[in-house]
């Protein structure tokens, strides 16, 4: 059975490409579906074969999970805007639980027997713990931490039906870049938006300092987006080996917590520019920590986060003046 491909949806985008990367590395056989939306096939490493499609297309899964003799899925694909997700939550059902229904009845209908989901730290909401653990409740407060934590219900129910191995993996906050050209795309997340305002001649935006955090502001755990390539090829390895039996939720984070303020420190140090923070009202429904514990991944898979903030930075900051000029 080994030696056949792993099938990674959305393996053009930001993450998938830096998981395809990391795959391709250990030698293990890809297949890439990507509707192209946000992705970009020159991400690809050459000679991975990149098919352009949507997951909610039946006849094109069961096409490549047989030409591709498929023996597992990574999947991805995702739309993941928290606040595009509230304007649009038809949207946000649509491609991201039917669209992951679609790609798993595919695969229990092909005998594929192992599947790992990318899912996120959005499906805990605001939680009033220190560390949040995969046992900590799970109260999502968009409809995209709905649909992932619907997403997970359905992954480990067909898992289960079927005989296949599961794994979902918990993002926190991803950032950074294996090289320039694999950079965040998008300005959504903290560190891109602050490139944003920065190359704009403004001061980044602080929203809300007067939080229960040491410095007033949000504190989030971020992981290096290569960490997070190599927390996929881990669960893989996890899978090829025991694919019975194996049925985990785990974070995937560095169990440390950064602030606003930290990480504007942090991008100033690293672009030689002032990024001292203009305060603003607090968004709705920011937390004002959310800090993984990342003890159960290690546990259970050998893994832990290799990079720091710094290297987040500097690496994000690398791909972005690429893109930016």
């Amino acid at each position: 059975m080994l030696g056949m491909s792993w099938l990674i949806t959305g393996g053009a985008g930001y993450i998938g490409a830096h998981v395809v990367r990391a795959m391709a590395e250990e030698g293990i056989p890809v297949v890439v579906l990507d509707d192209l939306s946000t992705g970009d096939p020159d991400r690809l490493p050459a000679g991975v074969p990149m098919v352009s499609g949507s997951t909610l297309d039946r006849a094109l899964l069961d096409r490549v999970l047989s030409e591709h003799r498929v023996e597992g899925v990574l999947h991805i694909a995702a739309k993941k805007q928290v606040g595009e997700s509230v304007a649009q939550p038809l949207r946000y059902y649509r491609e991201n639980v039917e669209g992951l229904r679609v790609v798993l009845e595919a695969a229990a209908e092909a005998g594929v027997r192992r599947f790992l989901l990318s899912s996120s730290a959005a499906v805990y909401g605001m939680p009033d713990v220190d560390t949040v653990t995969e046992d900590t409740p799970c109260l999502p407060m968009s409809p995209y931490g709905e649909t992932k934590l619907a997403g997970e219900w359905l992954v480990r129910a067909v898992g289960r039906a079927h005989g296949m191995g599961t794994v979902s993996l918990r993002y926190f906050n991803v950032a950074g870049a294996a090289t320039p050209e694999l950079g965040d795309p998008g300005a959504f997340n903290l560190v891109p938006m602050v490139f944003e305002r920065l190359d704009a001649g403004l001061a980044p935006l602080v929203f809300g300092a007067d939080y229960a955090t040491a410095d007033g502001t949000c504190v989030r755990d971020y992981i290096h987006v290569s960490d997070v390539a190599t927390a996929h090829v881990a669960a893989v390895r996890r899978l090829r080996e025991h694919p019975e039996g194996t049925d985990l939720v785990l974070n995937i984070g560095r169990g440390e917590g950064v602030s606003v303020r930290e990480m504007l420190d942090v991008i100033g140090r690293v672009t030689g520019l002032d990024a001292t923070g203009e305060v603003v009202s607090r968004r709705p429904g920011d937390p004002a920590r959310v800090v993984a514990s990342a003890e159960l991944i290690t546990k259970e898979l050998g893994w832990a986060a290799q990079h720091g903030v710094e290297d987040m930075v500097a690496s994000a900051w690398a791909g972005w003046r690429r893109r930016h000029g």
